[in-house]
């Protein structure tokens, strides 16, 4: 049974990947504006009904947008109080892994930012959907506080947001160069700075 429901997920990424190329080529090739869901369908094969079984849109389809595992080895050694002990810094490598290993793989999620540079709906779209995250998030910093923390959980996610949120809004600003931990570090050494100022 198990084997089933891993081939069954082995297939659905699968298909996922081959509609999130297949958006990738055509917006290459004609612009966002130009490509629909119908044409991504043809290049991909598939049915217009299957496409709106993984994404929501044309836009989710180009930026990737897929379940984030936030139950990731990462997320589970920051939610054990991990890697330093340091609340700030183990927040920066929580983000850094969601930069680092993107669901989607990084050469997709590179293709995927490119696009979304230029094109300033995608970001805000982007940034929109990783707010949708906010409740595992919350989680994850629930779990590592404990039954009566000191911190607000809630506070604690919203700084993770925003230093996915702010590094970003730095790499689009830098023209997509660079990679996202540069970017990331930049962010939170500004922040650092600003509370001790």
């Amino acid at each position: 049974m198990s084997d089933d429901l891993g081939l069954r997920e082995r297939k659905k990424r699968a298909r996922r990947e081959a509609l999130i190329d297949a958006t990738h080529r055509l917006v290459e090739q004609h612009g966002l504006d130009a490509v629909t869901v119908e044409a991504i369908c043809a290049e991909a094969d598939v049915s217009t009904r299957t496409f709106f079984n993984y994404f929501e849109s044309k836009d989710d389809a180009v930026l990737g947008h897929v379940p984030w595992p936030v139950d990731s080895p990462a997320g589970t050694t920051f939610a054990a109080g991990g890697p330093t002990g340091h609340l700030l810094t183990d927040l920066q490598h929580l983000v850094g892994s969601f930069l680092d290993d993107p669901p989607v793989g990084r050469e997709r999620f590179n293709r995927a930012f490119e696009i979304a540079t230029r094109e300033p709906r995608l970001l805000a779209r982007h940034l929109a959907w990783f707010e949708q995250h906010k409740g595992q998030i919350v989680a994850l910093v629930e779990q590592r506080l404990g039954e009566q923390p000191e911190r607000s959980p809630v506070v604690v996610a919203s700084l993770a947001l925003f230093l996915t949120h702010a590094t970003f809004v730095h790499w689009e600003e830098s023209g997509g160069s660079g990679e996202g931990d540069d970017h990331l570090a930049f962010v939170v050494h500004e922040l650092r700075a600003l509370v001790a100022d």
